[in-house]
């Protein structure tokens, strides 16, 4: 049996094996969890057709400070663009940049992240309450920038209920090794009459990390025809972050709604590994002295939120939100200011949710933006461009307890002008989904989409330079809309002791947008165009926590996961697609003590581009302890230990994977207090 088939059977097994033994309970009626990203109206995460994940303030406070990508990755189905630890976004299911949609609260960021691998996402997870990840299309509600995935960063800065006390908040803070990082943060909450007040603030810092082996990978090293030098580099140059976010609100809050207002300001500088400008010797043969690219990312944002209920003919609540952001992305070479980005717009949206009748739930909603980009300076290899979108869609959804089905529609019309040339583009998404439950416990689904996404700025008007990518890149001002039709099949399953997710799906792009080598050579660099061609991408995801023992208050779990992704296109494999993963973890909890230890072993990856080397598989250990004191309630004090094999690990999403090893070995302490 292949490996892949393997895989595929190791994760279907748990609901396969266990559906014969679903005994004659209830199914249950309480929502564990409702997913707020995947529909304006109510829907859980055990009777969600599409793949969703969702990381609660309890996994946040103790997870290690580091940017979006780097949090989520290891996630079955995500992984990080790992561009250093300043910049990472995520990847989903093999896509990334502008296929992967970050919002907070909802809408957009209106930064330049999507742009540029090494373009920091202007919102920190030590932010967050919670973090929702919706993998695969979710161009419905979102516009055509979700054909791959959303990741919607949810805070309560702007809060929507009176606080359970008088006052509330936390407080987290925690100190690691591998990169002498130190972060602190936390976030205040009180009201006074029908106002509530928030205040929240995240400073985190770390220096160049320890790595494992020599920076550049032995497969890079073998094709130059040099070897590592001994002894090599204890540490990552130019790797250290130094992030500073605060902001406040205040919400008037009464019997039938809220309405209030946020603002947040988020300064950062860090170091881009591997890239530095070197000036040529003068005179010989006098070293050239390395002037390393550090980046400045400084927003300022302001957001405006609300929701009403009460009759409004067939609809029972009304619900708005929307952010203006004025973005600012300096890359210093040295002390000098080298290129500069900058996105200055807004982005709102409107939902009225349909009175819930015998099962039918539904939405209706408008999303608009407006936003103007610009660069300046040797590497400003995209225009001026001004960048607005119109978007209306509705949602449908019949449950019928036993069985339903859902389906939705969205029309979008995009504009983006330059001075190479204007574009415009009218697309319109859809997707239809039918699901059953069997037997209690069981949920089966499958849906059918068809989403579309228009160009982007760098897509469309790029040409020059770009040092992150290591090319010339040349965009097309006559690329076309492109088109995914998906297929995606569900099951979830829980019977009090085993929990199980198994996604599986298939994506054919019409139209795919890839950045592709000429051959030719400019400015010292390899040119490469984006082209249009077809892809297809398939692949799973699965999940399962299984309940070993209980007796009381202790639990003894073991949390299995797995993902394979596997693209092809007319000109070959598409770059930077993850290998395939799984991991196991083991948990124990009591009243007061916590423990894991995980291991998670990543393939080798050989099915690579042009101009791409293969990655070496690896197999990480990761352990950690927590203590949560009943005299001090709300109280968490923690330590891991990450990386405890030194592995040297190249993430295969990333553009630095041969020249920027992961941290080695690394143990962190730390503590949350809520209250």
């Amino acid at each position: 049996m292949s490996l892949r088939r393997l895989l595929f059977a190791a994760a279907c097994g748990p609901a396969l094996i266990v559906t014969p033994a679903l005994a004659a309970e209830e199914r249950p009626t309480d929502v564990d969890q409702l997913v707020v990203t995947a529909a304006p109206f109510a829907i859980s995460m055990d009777s969600a057709t599409t793949s969703i994940e969702v990381i609660g303030r309890d996994q946040l406070d103790i997870a290690p400070p580091a940017g979006l990508g780097d949090m989520l990755a290891g996630v079955p189905g995500l992984r990080s663009s790992a561009f250093g630890p300043g910049a990472s976004r995520p990847v989903v299911r093999g896509l990334a940049g502008p296929r992967v949609l970050v919002l907070n609260n909802g809408v957009g960021l209106i930064d330049a992240s999507a742009l540029s691998p090494d373009h920091q996402v202007a919102s920190d997870p030590g932010e967050a309450e919670r973090i929702e990840v919706l993998r695969g299309p979710a161009a419905l509600l979102y516009g055509g920038s979700a054909i791959g995935g959303v990741v919607n960063i949810i805070d309560d800065r702007i809060a929507s209920r009176a606080p359970d006390g008088a006052v509330t908040g936390r407080l987290n803070a925690s100190a690691g090794s591998v990169d002498d990082s130190r972060s602190i943060g936390g976030a205040l909450t009180f009201g006074a009459g029908p106002l509530v007040f928030t205040v929240d603030g995240i400073h985190r810092q770390s220096d160049d990390y320890e790595i494992p082996a020599y920076p550049e990978s032995a497969r890079q090293l073998a094709e130059e025809g040099e070897t590592a030098e001994t002894p090599y580099p204890e540490r990552l140059e130019n790797s250290a972050v130094d992030l500073d976010a605060w902001g406040a609100g205040v919400s008037w809050i009464g019997a039938d709604g809220f309405l209030g207002v946020g603002v947040k300001r988020t300064e950062t500088t860090y170091g881009v590994p591997g890239h530095a400008h070197e000036e040529p010797p003068v005179p010989p043969p006098v070293p050239a002295p390395e002037e390393f690219v550090t980046i400045g990312l400084e927003q300022t944002r302001v957001d405006l939120r609300g929701e009403w209920r009460g009759a409004l003919g067939p609809f029972d609540t009304l619900r708005f939100s929307g952010g203006w952001a004025d973005y600012t992305h300096t890359e210093f070479e040295g002390e000098e200011v080298g290129t500069r980005f900058f996105s200055e717009g807004w982005e709102g949206r409107l939902e009225l949710v349909q009175t819930e009748r015998g099962g039918w739930n539904g939405a209706v909603g408008v999303q608009a933006l407006k936003r103007d980009f610009d660069a300046a300076g040797d590497e400003a290899y995209v225009p001026r461009t001004e960048i607005s979108e119109i978007g209306v869609f509705t949602l449908q959804r019949v449950d019928n307890d036993s069985w339903g089905y859902e389906g939705g529609i969205r029309l979008d019309r995009r504009e983006l002008k330059s001075v190479i040339a204007s574009r415009d583009f009218s697309s319109a998404s859809g997707s239809l989904g039918v699901f059953a439950r069997p037997a209690p416990g069981l949920f089966l689904g499958l849906s059918l989409s068809r989403t579309a996404r228009a160009p982007t700025e760098a897509e469309l008007f790029a040409d020059g330079p770009h040092v992150a990518t290591r090319g010339y890149e040349v965009g097309d001002a006559d690329l076309e809309a492109e088109i995914a039709t998906s297929i995606e099949g569900t099951v979830h399953f829980d019977d009090g002791r085993l929990e199980a997710d198994l996604h599986v799906f298939v994506v054919d792009y019409d139209g795919f947008i890839d950045l592709t080598p000429t051959g030719a050579v400019e400015d010292g660099l390899d040119v490469f165009r984006y082209v249009q061609t077809d892809a297809r991408f398939h692949g799973f995801e699965a999940e399962a926590s299984f309940r070993i023992w209980q007796q009381g208050e202790r639990t003894l779990s073991l949390d299995l996961g797995a993902d394979y992704v596997h693209a092809s296109s007319d000109m070959g494999p598409p770059s930077r697609i993850p290998p395939w993963a799984m991991s196991g973890k083991l948990i124990w909890q009591d009243k007061e003590l916590g423990g894991w230890i995980e291991a998670r072993r990543v393939s080798t990856q050989n099915r690579v581009s042009d101009f791409e080397l293969p990655s070496d598989g690896y197999t990480v250990v990761n352990a950690g302890a927590t203590w949560a004191p009943q005299s001090l309630s709300g109280a968490k004090l923690f330590v891991e230990g990450r990386n405890l094999g030194d592995a040297e690990i190249r993430e295969h999403a990333s553009f630095l994977k041969d020249i920027a090893p992961q941290p080695g070995r690394g143990v962190r302490v730390g503590f949350s207090y809520r209250f």
